[in-house]
C-alpha cells in the first residue's frame, strides 16, 4: 500500500505532516528502508551532541529520539487492536509526561541504536503480516479515525519528520 492510497477519513488531519513527509512511498519499503538507514543516522550523531538541546525548554537529541521510540510503541499498539477488531476509542499519550521519564541522557548512542532496531523489526513483523482488510480497519484514537495503514505510516513519517529537526535544529544540517 503506498501514502497515496489513504483517504483523509483515516487519520486525524494533525498526522498530515508525518504522511506528507513520506512523499508516495510504499508502507512495507520504508519500513525496512528505515530499519536500515535510520540507525545509521543515529550512528553519525557525535556523542557529545546526545544531551544537547538546540534552545532552552526544548528536547535533548537523546530525548528526541527516545520519543521516536515510545511514539512507535504506541502506534503499533493501536495497529495491533485496530487490525484485530477492536474498536474501543483509545486515548491519546503526553509526550510531554513521557520524555522527561524516559530516563534518555542516561542512554548511550549504541543502546538506543539497539532498541530502536527491535522496536522496528517488531513493527515489521506486525505489519508482514497483514492483509489488506486489516489494513482498512478502522478505530479511534486520540479522537480521531485512524486506519491500520495510517497508523504504520505515521509511524514512518514521524521518524522521518524528527530525523529532519534533528538534522536542521540539532546538527546545523551535518550528517
Amino acid at each position: 500500500m503506498r501514502v497515496t492510497e489513504l483517504k483523509t477519513e483515516e487519520y486525524g488531519s494533525f498526522y498530515k505532516t508525518y504522511l506528507d513527509a513520506l512523499g508516495d512511498a510504499e508502507l512495507f519499503n520504508i519500513l525496512t528502508n528505515q530499519l536500515l538507514n535510520f540507525p545509521q543516522f543515529l550512528d553519525s550523531i557525535p556523542d557529545d551532541k546526545l544531551n544537547y538541546a538546540y534552545a532552552e525548554g526544548k528536547w535533548t537529541v537523546s530525548e528526541v529520539l527516545v520519543h521516536i521510540m515510545d511514539t512507535e510503541r504506541v502506534m503499533q499498539y493501536r495497529a495491533l487492536r485496530f487490525m484485530r477488531g477492536d474498536l474501543t476509542p483509545l486515548p491519546g499519550f503526553d509526550q510531554d509526561i513521557y520524555v522527561p521519564n524516559s530516563n534518555s541522557a542516561l542512554r548511550t548512542k549504541e543502546d538506543i541504536i539497539e532498541e530502536y532496531k527491535i522496536i522496528r523489526q517488531s513493527t515489521i513483523a506486525l505489519f508482514t503480516n497483514m492483509d489488506k482488510k486489516a489494513l482498512g480497519n478502522v478505530g479511534t484514537a486520540s479522537n480521531n479515525p485512524m486506519s491500520v495503514a495510517a497508523l504504520g505510516f505515521i509511524i514512518c513519517g514521524h521518524q522521518k519528520h524528527h530525523r529532519n529537526i534533528i538534522r536542521e535544529r540539532y546538527l546545523n544540517g551535518k550528517t
